[in-house]
């Protein structure tokens, strides 16, 4: 990559970049300019949330408490980390957030089960679940 314009003067070769923002600037004064208004860190790809997260809206009735899961059956599954690799697919995550955001979730975990990536998905949770048994 060649040089870059100083993003501040908009006039000179940038020779520096701001050690919080990385915008390209050309002199102290520039640099000064450039901190009057504060700046942020950018953040990387893969730290950006993709779906928005929201608390559950919904009471949760269980009609049989054995098919509640323990905890050591939810830290299996959170250190699992072939379920931890599924969860990076965006298409699962949004048919996972759909049936979350759903008030007909049954349904839409019964539509959801006609997608092969979630099958595999809730294989390799429910085989997880199952060896801890």
């Amino acid at each position: 990559m060649g040089p870059r314009q100083c993003e501040v003067c908009k006039e000179a070769q940038s020779k520096y970049k701001c050690p919080t923002c990385f915008s390209p600037y050309c002199s102290l004064s520039c640099f000064k300019t450039h901190k009057e208004t504060p700046c942020e860190k950018p953040v990387p790809a893969e730290e950006k949330t993709i779906l928005p997260i929201s608390p559950l809206q919904r009471p949760i009735q269980v009609g049989e408490p054995s098919q509640v899961l323990q905890r050591a059956q939810l830290e299996s599954i959170v250190l699992c980390d072939e379920v931890r690799d599924a969860l990076k697919d965006e298409e699962l995550q949004k048919l996972i957030y759909k049936i979350d955001s759903s008030v007909a979730a049954e349904s839409e975990l019964d539509r959801a089960m006609e997608v092969e990536a979630f099958r595999k998905f809730t294989d390799k949770v429910l085989s997880t679940i199952n060896n801890q048994d």
